[in-house]
């Protein structure tokens, strides 16, 4: 066995496991870490934000733009806790994301003697944002836990996992065994159900699909299952772009209220159907068939009358070679659902600008371009109106609603995909939370476009006041700095867009340079897509 000391030890076992970018800022207790990361400069790319949320953050952009793990790297204490609203985030998401963080001295964990950057039981903060955490107490397991780290994040539904090594073990050299990389464990398809489920859908005779983040792998196969079903396909956020926008299958979740009115088989692959069970209701005359890899999942909101617990990519070309057994004669649903688009455009007519913007943006992106939302007015319209064209283009923060996380995290997306057009949205209260980030992107040369939405307010929650509390806003006005000024004096690119040619030519100049690039456009007073939250409870239906 060669001697190596535990960042090094740590180290290979990344490069092992196919890491070859970390997001991580050094500190005193990651010393020895970094140390190796020098040392291994020609394996492994260290890309150093400004603040430990831009870390955590930029590995989950990464994450989510690629399907693939991303690691980050952290102090602990502080460092970890400044990373923590991006770990719940990753959690959220299903998001492969590695928390590599420090620890004080092993003789000093759990002693409350006050060292630099201790926090009581930090592994069960940690927990409680992660699948798995573990910890390293000598130099000779950090190869082992490092690949049950990773096992334990591509082994059934994906989810973040974290490692502290404290900062006594980095230093420590000593005899270390190769690294060994773990299997990943997926559950066997249950043959019999998906026969099952074929037979189901194959004579249903109003199937819809909806499809969330455990879908992005399987759009090939959810296109032709729906093509032969005739079954409209369901997205909100995390299941863009499954099935392009642009098909005549393709259906935002508020336009699909009336249909599943009388539908009577959903099928429901990689995600829970919160949405429409929760607010839309069921009955006995609907089944649900759910194909999810978490059996844990599937009673939580509501038991499925099929459960398949497996993967997508392995239950559905068995589920499509089952359905074609069964699948009745079925008239094309292109008018209808063509008819079903055209009323729901007319329905969302008055969401101007920000269906404006929404179209300067599609175009701009071209046909692989990546959008980033935020919690914007123009975000939440893209939830309902974007057409994403295919999977892992559009991100978002799912249920967790991250505010600022938009800037950071589409860093991490551009650097998995430096040859493909990335644009992150914000508000100019959501641009500030991360708003040192373009420092970092000017440092590593990463040509993100950001367009900065300025209506100098926390617009959604001044909206809200305005609306639902008898006008009684407080603390929701915003003074901001010139952006434009701001983003020249990082050294990125800064224009101001007032009409819609200049903000055509602003994103062409941007998507153009190897320097990130703000945007700033001026809006006011926006309407709100808060009609479309809860369209109503339909089944069963009222008598």
């Amino acid at each position: 066995m060669a001697k190596k000391t535990g960042g090094e030890a740590v180290v290979d076992a990344l490069i092992k496991h196919g890491v070859h970018t970390i997001f991580g800022l050094p500190g005193v207790q990651n010393d020895w870490l970094y140390n190796a990361l020098y040392d291994a400069q020609d394996k492994i790319k260290v890309i150093h934000p400004r603040h430990e949320q831009g870390a955590g953050y930029m590995a989950l952009g990464y994450a989510m733009a690629t399907g693939k793990p991303m690691t980050f790297s952290v102090v602990p204490g502080p460092g970890v806790l400044n990373a923590s609203a991006a770990l719940a985030t990753a959690y959220g998401l299903n998001a492969k994301v590695f928390c590599l963080t420090g620890q004080i001295p092993s003789q000093h964990i759990g002693k409350g003697r006050g060292v630099l950057h201790e926090i009581n039981h930090q592994p069960d903060v940690l927990r409680g944002l992660t699948k798995w955490t573990g910890t390293v107490l000598h130099p000779s397991e950090a190869g082992r836990k490092v690949a049950q780290a990773f096992s334990e994040m591509n082994s059934g539904r994906p989810r973040p996992v974290a490692l502290e090594v404290p900062m006594d073990v980095l230093k420590l050299k000593t005899e270390v065994p190769e690294v060994e990389i773990l299997p990943t464990l997926i559950p066997p398809v249950d043959e019999d159900a998906i026969a099952e489920a074929g037979k189901l859908l194959g004579t249903a005779k109003r199937p819809m699909i909806f499809v969330g983040g455990g879908a992005q792998g399987v759009s090939e196969e959810v296109t032709q299952l729906a093509g032969m079903l005739q079954a409209p396909v369901v997205a909100y956020r995390t299941g863009q772009g499954v099935i392009d926008g642009r098909h005549y299958l393709s259906l935002h979740t508020p336009p699909a209220h009336d249909y599943y009115k009388t539908t009577d088989v959903v099928l429901a692959v990689g995600s829970n159907m919160r949405i429409p069970i929760q607010r839309w209701g069921t009955d006995s005359d609907m089944k649900i068939i759910r194909i999810d890899v978490d059996s844990d999942a599937m009673h939580r909101i509501k038991q499925p009358d099929l459960a398949i617990v497996a993967q997508s990519e392995d239950a559905l070309p068995l589920l499509l070679d089952a359905v074609a057994k069964h699948n009745i004669k079925r008239e094309s649903a292109k008018d209808e659902m063509l008819g079903i688009k055209a009323k729901w455009a007319q329905s969302t007519e008055y969401l101007e600008p920000q269906n404006t913007y929404l179209k300067i943006i599609r175009e701009e992106l071209g046909e692989d371009g990546i959008f980033v939302d935020e919690l914007t007015q123009v975000g939440f319209a893209a939830r309902i109106n974007y057409p994403v064209y295919k999977p892992r283009t559009f991100i978002s923060t799912g249920y967790q609603g991250t505010l600022g996380y938009g800037v950071p995290t589409g860093l991490g997306v551009k650097v998995a995909k430096p040859d493909i057009p990335v644009l992150s949205i914000a508000g100019d209260g959501g641009f500030m939370f991360s708003v040192q980030s373009i420092a970092t992107a000017v440092q590593h040369r990463i040509g993100l476009v950001t367009i900065v939405f300025n209506n100098n307010a926390y617009g959604n929650v001044r909206t809200m006041q305005i609306r639902d509390y008898d006008e009684r806003v407080i603390a929701t006005d915003l003074v901001n700095p010139d952006f434009v000024k701001l983003a020249e004096a990082f050294g990125a690119n800064g224009y101001r867009a007032e009409t819609e040619a200049q903000l055509r030519e602003a994103m062409q100049k941007g998507f153009a340079s190897d320097l990130p690039t703000v945007i700033e456009v001026p809006i006011g007073e926006t309407p709100s897509v808060d009609r479309f939250r809860n369209m109503g409870h339909i089944r069963p239906p009222k008598a």
